[in-house]
């Protein structure tokens, strides 16, 4: 079942690109132990943190989750990296993570926030191998047309496409199987794509009307999916080991695990899958 936090629940979010409003992105680089945050995004983490107390978690366990993607990714070789609904490329994102393995990797990161992109392109000044696109990942013959696109990516050699964290902010009216497949049908063979997507969680949902209720605070609507909507994302695809489990399943390391009292009750799926 699909559960939204729809009209009459949903907290708005700000204006694209104000800084004087706190933004999602740098409120999740606050959590994750980032440096490109305000006070006022320090403040509405607080905030959320108070009324949903585990959201932090989530987003920090998401990140755990990718960056085992991407050792696993390096591991078997692949160098091309298009991320979408990115936010700050800091706190231990791609670039990062792979360009330790190898300095040649390639990084692409894409999100709709002028302000996020603006600050993403002075993090990454001075790192030709990794680029910021600003676009709507809902358009994505306007992302792979991307200058910053076609200048570090080749398409005719395997990319990752990462969509972690993000397409619970897509609801059903804009058909993300379909742009899921768009990015697909545009990258090669033994590309790959990884997704991390929340399920429904009534402590979250609460928690999220109690910050809305409270602060008219700055969250988007949310598309909570079940595991066999999630799974419809790989159609087509060859699940890696150990395929569809809750995020902290996947693939876990012990330090990863150390917080999380009942992994298996986690309420996000992730996966990764290779096209054939």
């Amino acid at each position: 079942m699909t559960r939204t936090v729809g009209a009459g629940t949903s907290v708005p979010a700000p204006e694209a690109g104000d800084p004087e409003l706190p933004s999602v992105a740098r409120i999740r680089d606050c959590w994750l132990g980032g440096a490109h945050h305000t006070a006022a995004d320090r403040g509405a983490a607080e905030q959320v943190a108070v009324c949903a107390p585990h959201l932090p978690y989530l987003v920090r366990t998401q990140r755990a989750f990718l960056r085992r993607v991407l050792e696993y990714l390096t591991g078997i070789g692949v160098r091309q990296f298009l991320d979408f609904g990115s936010g700050l490329p800091t706190a231990g994102n791609v670039h990062e993570v792979v360009q330790r393995v190898d300095p040649t990797c390639r990084v692409v990161y894409v999100d709709v926030d002028p302000a996020v992109a603006a600050t993403g392109r002075d993090v990454l000044a001075g790192n030709g191998n990794a680029g910021f696109v600003e676009a709507d990942l809902r358009e994505p013959e306007s992302v792979i047309a991307a200058r910053e696109t076609r200048r570090l990516l080749d398409l005719d050699r395997p990319v990752a496409a990462l969509m972690i964290d993000v397409l619970h902010f897509l609801p059903d009216r804009d058909d993300p199987r379909a742009v899921v497949g768009a990015y697909l049908g545009a990258l090669c063979p033994g590309s790959y794509l990884a997704v991390s997507h929340l399920a429904h969680d009534q402590r979250l949902l609460d928690g999220l009307r109690i910050y809305g209720n409270l602060y008219h605070g700055p969250l988007p609507e949310l598309t909570l999916r079940s595991p066999l909507q999630v799974a419809a994302f790989f159609d087509g695809l060859d699940m890696v080991e150990p395929g569809l489990v809750p995020m902290p399943m996947w693939r876990p390391e012990p330090a990863d695990l150390d917080d999380n009292r009942n992994p298996d009750r986690f309420p996000g799926y992730a996966g990764l899958a290779r096209k054939p």
